[in-house]
């Protein structure tokens, strides 16, 4: 029988799951609910919640910043988009989008405006103007010569042995094609034809339609097999994800085509005309490779990096002109097509939830050459379930991530002081989803039957003014501690604490000095202890469990634990 003491002073790995649980250099905790792991490693209660309203229904929320002092949240639901500004309702906007598409939709934003993209719906805008919110169709520009529609046109497969007779009868148009290939969706839709863009009007039969052009033209007298359709129209569906990158609107994924990527020309968001190959005009390239790509995400960081189902993609050129794509297959991770869970920037690396449900580092090696796809999860990857949401708080460093069973991952992460702390938080209720507004985290928590937007305030020790929280913590097991013992007895838990008012060592209630609970004490700072009598024969329950149900402030700084132990 010898004596031990063993003192935790770090949780800066979180909770780790029962696979490392035998590994001596893990510096973390068997369970972490409602606590977050601080500079220095220690723990401290999460902030409460604070109501920020209540919603008519669930919502997806997207931030929308204006100005420092123009600050919005969107909250996207079935036909519509609710905007707040703090706790104030501000407008409702229609939209087209039922509450099915909505988990699928990508946007991006360039000053006051936001451009939503879906592979069923064309493009649309929100934008600010006089003081009111209004949406309308994104539109390609026309060219000031021709007239032309500057949107990119292209051969599809199905098309190419397809060749088109032009007539005019009566002073309408009508496009014969060489076998059945038109159908009722090519309406609206725009080809190009005999250096002319052409809208389709209507659909007489799956030969023949009738087209309009904005110039003057002569009609060939033999059929043409030089002709284009928009990459993106009803027919052939929309693109899938956008984002800016070098002052070039970015298009990815269009339905039809969907390995395809289209940049317009820099500083011309609506012109993806190619014209001459000009070192600023529009570029368009096809991811290839041995697997069919499906271009699921576009991030602008340090390069334009493509995120595909099948693996992660970089074009690297600075300056990126028509005559230089460098362009390259990094990591074969892959995202998930069917949600978009918007890419995260920490500390100039981008953060990806992988279609294994991971959550994935991307960045540059050593050289500046290649990117790695380092799994975050590593040690705690139990806790990621299945994502419906990401959002990422650079303000405390927190990634949050909601699950689809209403809890929510919640990464501590700093590593300048060496943290990757995965927990997980809870609540009387369900998260559904969540937005970094400013240096606010807002959530849509589901309480029955009721959805309601709410905030994490540090002030807060209850969440919604009505609803409490346990927060708890579990130590690893004495497998890491190297004693290799057949019985362990604890005699003692001292727990070292910070500015404290509440505390519960193994669900036993430390009674604390009376002086800290006035409203002007700050808490406890020191030790509090109990003895602790009891043989534990299994080794992979954890030695000690701290907790609190009361909506009182609690900080961790280490835990010490003695005994005696039989080898």
């Amino acid at each position: 029988m010898g004596n031990f003491i063993k003192t935790e002073k770090s949780f800066t790995n979180g909770e780790v799951s029962i696979n490392f649980f035998e590994n001596d250099d893990i510096q973390g905790l068997r369970f972490m609910e409602n606590f977050d792991v601080c500079a220095g490693g220690g723990l401290v209660r999460r902030p409460g919640l604070k109501k920020s309203t209540q919603l008519i229904s669930d919502a997806r929320l997207v931030s929308f910043s204006l100005s420092e002092s123009q600050e919005y949240i969107l909250a996207m639901m079935n036909g519509r988009i609710r905007i707040y500004a703090n706790n104030t309702f501000v407008q409702d906007v229609l939209t087209p989008w039922p509450s099915s598409v909505i988990p699928k939709l990508q946007y991006t934003q360039r000053f006051g405006t936001m451009i939503f993209v879906h592979p069923d719906y064309a493009p649309m805008v929100l934008y600010y103007e006089n003081g009111i919110f209004k949406i309308k169709n994104f539109t390609f520009s026309k060219s000031p010569d021709t007239g032309n529609l500057q949107i990119p046109f292209m051969r599809f497969e199905d098309s190419e042995d397809v060749t088109i007779t032009i007539t005019n009868s009566g002073g309408i148009t009508h496009f014969i094609a060489s076998e059945d290939f038109w159908t009722q969706n090519n309406v609206g839709g725009h080809l190009f034809a005999i250096g002319k863009s052409w809208l389709v009007n209507s659909y007489v039969s799956a030969t023949d339609i009738t087209v309009i052009c904005n110039g003057t033209y002569t009609i060939p007298n033999d059929p043409i097999s030089d002709w284009q359709e928009a990459a993106f129209s009803p027919r052939r569906g929309w693109p899938s994800s956008i984002t800016f990158h070098q002052d070039r609107l970015v298009f990815g994924g269009a339905k039809s085509w969907p390995g395809g990527i289209w940049l317009s020309h820099v500083g011309g968001h609506r012109n993806f005309d190619p014209g001459t190959g000009l070192d600023d005009e529009a570029i368009f390239f096809t991811l290839l490779s041995d697997h069919r790509q499906h271009v699921c995400t576009l991030v602008s960081s340090d390069n334009l990096q493509i995120l595909t189902s099948e693996g992660e993609w970089a074009v690297s050129n600075k300056p990126l002109t028509p005559e230089s794509v460098d362009i390259k297959m990094h990591t074969s991770i892959g995202s998930p097509a069917d949600r978009y869970l918007a890419p995260q920037q920490i500390e100039g690396k981008t953060i990806f939830v992988a279609k294994n449900k991971e959550i994935r580092q991307l960045c540059l090696d050593s050289l500046g050459e290649n990117y790695d796809a380092n799994n975050l999860c590593a040690f705690a990857e139990h806790l990621i379930t299945n994502p419906v949401d990401i959002s990422y708080n650079k303000n405390n460093k927190k990634l949050f991530v909601v699950m689809s069973d209403g809890n929510m991952a919640v990464l501590n992460y700093d590593t300048s002081h060496g943290i990757s702390a995965w927990g997980r938080y809870t609540t009387d209720g369900k998260f559904t989803s969540t937005t970094t507004y400013g240096d606010k985290t807002f959530v849509v928590v589901k309480r029955g039957d009721d959805f309601f937007l709410e905030y994490f305030d540090d002030s807060e020790f209850v969440d919604a003014e009505n609803y409490t929280y346990t927060a708890t913590a579990y130590g690893l097991p004495l497998l890491t501690s190297g004693h290799n013992a057949k019985y362990i007895r604890i005699t003692k838990i001292t727990v070292r604490v910070y500015n404290t008012k509440t505390l519960f060592i193994n669900d036993e209630r430390v009674v604390l000095p009376n002086d800290v609970y006035s409203d002007d004490s700050v808490g406890f700072s020191g030790d509090a202890s109990i003895n602790v009598l009891g043989t534990s024969a299994d080794l992979i329950d954890a030695p000690w469990k701290i907790s609190t149900t009361d909506n009182l402030p609690l900080k961790i700084l280490s835990v010490t634990i003695y005994g005696r132990y039989q080898i």
